[in-house]
């Protein structure tokens, strides 16, 4: 194996590593010359020389290392930097924008340089492709400096009929072989990505008529043998198959709640009723979050129209809605929607019924192109970063047998999919609407849509038993638990109505398990959670009261209001909570019901789940704040902002906000740093001053370290940067835990609640004993997380091995693997990047794969 081909292959095998091994370096990131870095290897180098025994000796060379299988050189080591060294890439975006496209680019440029290749922007897509010149030009590390923030995309994009003849691809081939570029990333929807693969399976037949020609040399036509095509799907639709979320999706939701949340104070002060129209011609995604996101009470999507008496059903649905007390009405379009016939259902159609049959004051409100502006959301930020690096990565590993694929996010984890495996998953769609087999668009959709359709159904469709019957009431209680979290209401409404129209009764208990001490438990109903959806905070109240204490008066309560079932909304104290009943089982049989932990705290830090209800929210008010403070010290020049953020010894907020608004450093305590580390920080943000962006940004955990206080960091920062930059500090504080919950939230605490919910009614019944519930298994108390592609209930007493008590945090957390990224973005001189890798997985293999959220 040639020198070249093994530093690559390694390269790969450190990405695609699942196990991120720590260095004695801190915070700067760079490896100790006196340390050696193991990993996992690939299947294509097993059995090299370099193999290592796992049950062998802890040293090598007199050199301690952990127990693991691969070992590396320095030299070999240090090589992975120079992997993009005589290679170029080019990066375009097509079609529609989207937000997050700049974060793409961004990524793409940077990590493009990183590796030494040379990386080209391509202005207005495929026709700059096609017209050359200036529209292609070298990019460097400042040029997309402050593109974060931005919507659209800022290199542009144009609708090419050039690219589509033949004409053009020749013309579009001359300009990259004479660039040397042979590495193409497209950030684009369906058919930006179509013409991309056309144009790589044309490549051989496209030189060899450049060379006849004479516009090209024998020698740039050898160099330039084969192209690689990696594609990014930015589309606010949705519509793309293969990926549950596209770049621009989450931040078109943003741009809706905005509006709906603004439009639902109007209709409820003059009980209206609103129908809204949403983007997506094909594909029913923004208008279904969006229902479920704001309660509403009807939604069309071209995937499932609704049946031939529709307007009976709507009419009967609006009046029972005002019936129960509700002062307004929303109802949510797609642009795309049909009925059975094919036949289109607008918005106007919608408004002329309600007003005809029911006499409502209806307005209608078509938001049109103010979904594809506006800042990007964090998600869309981190997605967009992240899949920029993976198309990096692929670009570099491709070969020219590797196919065209398409970078994806499945759940938690990035995945390859052949590229036109998807595009034609996608047009099959297409052809099954129009072939009016719906029930197969819906599956062609994927397992996340059709649970967002099945949650939708049950709290908007199903109406809740009028009377229950004596043997088939089940009483399920429901609290929150810790500090208040945005999207707690949310769940909390999701898991009463689920429960009641299960035709169990429903509990809510007030500040927490303290509140379920003292007997502050009132019943439910459908109204009591009406409008809940979009409300911050804790309606119930919240505490940080641990039960141990107070199981004698729990045990009272719970028998006193015959609770069969308890569903624990909240975060750390909720999960100990959880512990501590399981525990109180051995002396208070009151105890023996079965529970559920929903986790939800900013901090994020709840063992058994990747993400909490809140933590996204939080993730963005960061991120705003951050983006006017860099928009301040963009007016200022030569100023560095330290800021504090939440989330105790869980630095989740602090890396996560740091991708997402491009910090210079994010100190937190999973990461220990020395004095060393920071003062290697102030040297960096010295030489950053030097270029064109003369401004900084840090971000502190609270907890990460005792002694390097925010304080004590502004103070240094200020004094070893005197004459050279101006520091300045924010501590956010409990900002972060306030305001009103972001799409996501809404939807992950909607469908949590709803998912506790159907658990919590099986498990009574499993656990029905003697005419009484008695549950005593480890697997009647459990935590619903979400770990990578799927929601899982894990028992509460399992995870325990998995968490460190003394910090609250989960020993393992899996964004850690992204804290990489965060240093190369802001150019630090790190050895190798760690962050996961995408295996080329085939499209039929994800769709029978768990559902993921």
């Amino acid at each position: 194996m040639h020198k070249e081909e093994f530093h690559l292959k390694f390269f790969m095998c450190v990405i695609q590593s699942r196990e991120l091994v720590r260095t004695p370096r801190g915070t700067g990131g760079e490896a100790s010359t006196s340390s050696i870095l193991v990993q996992k290897p690939s299947p294509e180098i097993d059995n090299m020389k370099y193999l290592h025994d796992t049950d062998g000796p802890d040293t090598v060379n007199g050199i301690p290392i952990l127990k693991t299988e691969w070992i590396m050189t320095h030299e070999e080591h240090h090589a992975a930097k120079t992997l993009g060294i005589g290679k170029a890439i080019a990066v375009l975006t097509s079609g529609g924008d989207a937000q997050g496209m700049n974060a793409a680019v961004r990524a793409v440029v940077r990590v493009g340089i990183f590796t030494g290749a040379r990386v080209f922007f391509v202005h207005e897509g495929y026709q700059g492709l096609v017209d050359g010149g200036d529209n292609i030009r070298e990019a460097t590390w400042e040029s997309v400096s402050m593109m974060l923030q931005l919507g659209g995309t800022v290199i542009g994009s144009a609708r090419c009929k050039d690219f589509r003849e033949r004409e053009g691809r020749l013309r579009a081939a001359h300009n990259l072989v004479k660039r040397g570029i042979t590495n193409l990333c497209v950030i684009g929807g369906d058919g930006s990505l179509t013409g991309a693969d056309t144009f790589r399976s044309e490549w051989s037949d496209l030189l060899s008529d450049l060379q006849k020609a004479g516009k090209i040399t024998a020698e740039e036509a050898t160099k330039s043998s084969y192209l690689n095509i990696v594609g990014l799907v930015g589309s606010i639709d949705n519509d793309f198959c293969g990926t549950d979320m596209t770049i621009g999706t989450d931040s078109a939701l943003h741009r809706i709640i905005e509006i709906v949340d603004a439009i639902t104070t109007t209709a409820q002060s003059h009980q209206r009723t609103f129908v809204l129209e949403v983007m997506g011609r094909h594909c029913g995604y923004l208008a279904l979050v969006t229902s479920l996101s704001c309660g509403a009470d009807w939604v069309f999507i071209p995937e499932c129209p609704p049946d031939d008496d529709w307007e009976e059903h709507l009419c009967r649905r609006l009046t029972e809605t005002r019936t129960r007390g509700s002062r307004l009405n929303i109802i949510i379009v797609a642009e795309g929607a049909i009925d059975k016939t094919g036949k289109p259902i607008t918005s106007e159609d919608i408004k002329n019924l309600v007003v005809k049959r029911l006499g409502y004051d209806t307005r209608v409100t078509v938001l049109g192109h103010v979904q594809r502006g506006g800042t990007p959301s964090a998600f869309d930020r981190i997605l967009g970063s992240r899949m920029g690096v993976e198309a990096v990565m692929a670009l570099l590993e491709g070969t020219p047998d590797t196919p065209a694929c398409v970078v994806s996010l499945s759940g938690n984890q990035a995945v390859r999919l052949p590229l036109m495996e998807c595009v034609q998953m996608t047009k099959d769609v297409t052809k099954a609407m129009n072939d009016r087999k719906f029930d197969e668009a819906m599956k062609l959709r994927g397992r996340s849509f059709m649970n967002n359709w099945e949650v939708y159904k049950l709290l908007a469709h199903v109406r809740p038993p009028v009377t229950k019957g004596p043997g088939s009431i089940h009483t399920v209680a429901v609290m929150n638990v810790g500090a208040p979290a945005a999207g707690m209401n949310a769940a909390v409404r999701s898991t009463v109505r689920i429960g009641l129209i299960q035709g169990n009764r429903v509990l809510v208990v007030h500040d927490g398990f303290e509140g379920l001490a003292k007997g502050q438990i009132e019943e439910a109903g459908w109204s009591y959670v009406g409008g809940w959806t979009g409300q911050g905070g804790s309606k119930l109240g919240t505490k940080r009261t641990l039960p141990k204490k107070s199981f004698e008066q729990i045990s009272a309560n719970i028998t006193k209001f015959n609770i069969q079932g308890l569903v624990i909304i909240g975060g750390f104290e909720a999960y100990t909570g959880g512990l501590e009943l399981m525990e109180g089982r051995k002396l208070f049989d009151e105890l023996c019901i079965p529970f559920v932990v929903i986790p939800a705290t900013v901090s994020n830090n709840v063992p058994g789940s990747d993400f909490s209800v809140g933590a996204d929210t939080a993730l963005n008010t960061i991120c705003t704040t951050c983006d006017r403070i860099k928009q301040s010290a963009a007016g200022t020049k030569r100023r560095v902002f330290i800021i504090e953020t939440m989330g105790g010894y869980c630095g989740y907020l602090a890396t996560m906000a740091g991708l997402a608004a491009g910090a210079d450093a994010a100190y937190i305590f999973e990461e220990p740093f020395t004095i060393r580390d920071l003062q290697a920080n102030v040297e960096h943000l010295v030489q950053k001053m030097k270029t064109t962006v003369k401004r900084g940004l840090v971000l502190r955990n609270e907890k990460c370290n005792e002694n390097y206080t925010t304080d004590f960091i502004f103070n240094l920062y200020s004094e070893e940067g005197k004459g050279i930059f101006d520091s300045r500090k924010n501590v956010l504080g409990h900002m972060q835990q306030g305001g009103s919950p972001t799409p996501f939230d809404r939807n992950f605490a909607t469908k949590m609640g709803a998912k506790a919910m159907n658990w919590m009614s099986g498990k009574i019944k499993e656990s029905y004993r003697n005419g009484r519930i008695f549950a005593n298994t480890p697997d009647s108390g459990c935590v619903l997380g979400m770990r990578k592609r799927a929601l899982v209930f894990q028992p509460v007493t399992e995870l325990k091995e998995q968490t460190d008590f003394d910090h609250r945090i989960p020993k393992e957390q899996w964004w850690l693997k992204l804290r990489p990224i965060l240093k190369i973005l802001a150019k630090y001189e790190i050895d190798l990047d760690t962050t996961e890798h995408a295996h080329l997985e085939h499209i039929s293999r994800k769709r029978s794969g768990e559902a993921s959220i």
